[in-house]
């Protein structure tokens, strides 16, 4: 579950703060400060700060009914499609798509992430290449609103943290309609087959059918 088993962190602008997180979900409180300061140092031939805080590479494509709130960072070659809902202190990789009335909040999306069709991203991290079918969603507040523990080998680590969405590995891909409970840990290179709730810590290299049914890919 450390963020070095879980990322590469050369596929992310944010990787100077991830280092310096042993464990990913240690991050979500600083994302928006991050963005704020490294906003500031980005090179001026290659992003447009277009509204306070808010920093658009020129060669990313963004659809003029995308509504984003600072503080947030587009990287290059990405799309943001119609309706999607971008509310701030988010960081979009390199050749992403953000796509129709997706909504996210407090994240970092590393590079080559597909995140394409009415899809809840809030207070998660989604590493390179990572992929959400359309529909599935990141639920990041508990229904009684106590503090988000990670289930992981019968026992319960403790986050601290009243908001806490997913920590989803590179390569992994989430089936359509999937809801991926607060402090879901998805190790890389995984399959999420759709309709899944899924909650906990799932492996590397598995297959999620069910709760009661997870294999390890050969």
């Amino acid at each position: 579950m450390k963020t070095a088993e879980l990322y590469d962190l050369s596929k992310t602008i944010a990787s100077p703060l991830l280092e310096k997180c042993e464990y990913p979900w240690l991050c979500l409180g600083k994302i928006k400060e991050f963005i704020v300061e490294l906003g500031k140092t980005l090179d001026k031939e290659k992003f447009d700060e277009v509204s306070e805080n808010v920093w658009i590479a020129k060669s990313a494509k963004i659809f003029p009914s995308a509504y984003i709130e600072g503080p947030c960072i587009i990287d290059e070659e990405s799309e943001v499609r119609q309706c999607a809902f971008i509310r701030g202190s988010v960081i979009v990789g390199k050749n992403c798509v953000v796509g129709n009335s997706t909504e996210m909040k407090n994240s970092i999306i590393f590079d080559n992430v597909q995140i394409p069709h009415f899809n809840y991203v809030g207070d998660s991290i989604l590493g390179h290449r990572s992929h959400l079918g359309a529909g599935a969603v990141t639920s990041n507040v508990k229904s009684d609103k106590t503090l988000v523990t990670i289930s992981a080998g019968g026992e319960k680590i403790e986050t601290g943290l009243k908001k806490f969405g997913a920590m989803i590995g590179d390569f992994t891909e989430v089936g359509c309609n999937s809801v991926l409970c607060p402090g879901t840990v998805i190790g890389k290179n995984s399959t999420i087959y759709p309709l899944s709730r899924v909650r906990g810590f799932v492996k590397e290299n598995s297959i999620f059918k069910s709760e009661e049914n997870i294999v390890t890919k050969v």
